[in-house]
């Protein structure tokens, strides 16, 4: 039985138990994948970027953990994580980070070149982003970049380049992980700052919600305009319109800045990322 309770443990500190985290990481990588294709998306680049996205969240999870490990056990949401709870060491959590990575990295080889080339860009910002928090009170933007660089290896693997495109929906990414993750820095906001952890959520203070609002419409801008460099259609606009509207409730909700709302809105963010596949979907079905 000792075993089965490690593995739960290795479960929980990959948080493959709540899975938000692999959904906000895969929609975008999807976004590409069926742009890049054309709507015809390579069996193999499916597979390969679907298992890549489970895998490099989980090790971000690892990883993540490492480096708050000491934090963790001061903040009420995550105390009782597996490492700052004592429940896995700091060795046993490296080896699976590692293990975690080898593995991902063994499906990319499966890939052109280019694709790997790009793959030890994504290993880099995975294993530095955790640290971020301690230097720059944007982080977030940092994660934008971390969990949206599948969108360039996604039209690498389709079509052995990056068009400008790539480059437009890696910004809304960027753009919409500010919005999401603020919203789940304002969840620890009290606890970060007697803690000395930095995020948007403190660096934005009173003005957190207007900016969280800029950057929504910010974000609908730019994918209008990646959208329009794709051609795609009406079912995509229509799909920007159903994404307008889940950010206008997402930022209704967060007004009183109670932190179980802002948590509500944080895990509801994902249902954005599949209203736009969804979009591009319906649009490349059009033609």
């Amino acid at each position: 039985m000792r075993i089965f309770e490690k593995l739960k443990q290795y479960v929980l500190l990959m948080r493959l138990d709540k899975p938000v985290g692999i959904w906000l990481l895969l929609w975008p990588t999807l976004w590409a994948i069926w742009i890049a294709s054309d709507g015809r998306p390579n069996p193999l680049v499916l597979f390969v970027f679907a298992a890549g996205v489970v895998l490099m969240r989980s090790a971000g999870c690892v990883i993540n953990d490492l480096a708050d490990s000491d934090f963790d056990a001061h903040v009420k949401r995550t105390r009782n994580r597996p490492l700052a709870a004592g429940r896995v060491s700091k060795k046993e959590a490296i080896i699976l980070f590692i293990v975690l990575c080898f593995i991902a990295f063994s499906l990319v080889l499966l890939m052109n070149s280019l694709t790997i080339k790009l793959s030890f860009v994504a290993v880099l910002l995975a294993a530095t982003y955790p640290f971020m928090k301690r230097f720059t009170h944007l982080p977030q933007f940092y994660l934008g970049l971390a969990f949206g660089w599948a969108i360039p290896m996604a039209f690498a693997a389709e079509m052995n380049r990056i068009p400008n495109v790539a480059w437009v929906l890696l910004l809304a990414n960027v753009l919409w992980a500010v919005v999401y993750d603020t919203m789940y820095a304002m969840v620890d906001r009290e606890d970060d700052l007697k803690i000395g952890v930095k995020s948007t959520a403190i660096l934005f203070g009173d003005q957190d919600l207007r900016i969280i609002g800029i950057l929504q419409a910010l974000m609908l801008l730019v994918l209008l305009i990646a959208g329009n460099m794709a051609g795609l259609g009406w079912p995509y606009h229509i799909a920007l319109l159903i994404v307008a509207v889940m950010m206008l409730l997402h930022r209704i909700l967060i007004s009183d800045r109670d932190p179980d709302h802002c948590f509500i809105a944080f895990r509801h963010n994902h249902w954005i990322g599949l209203v736009i596949l969804l979009g591009i979907i319906a649009s490349q079905m059009m033609v």
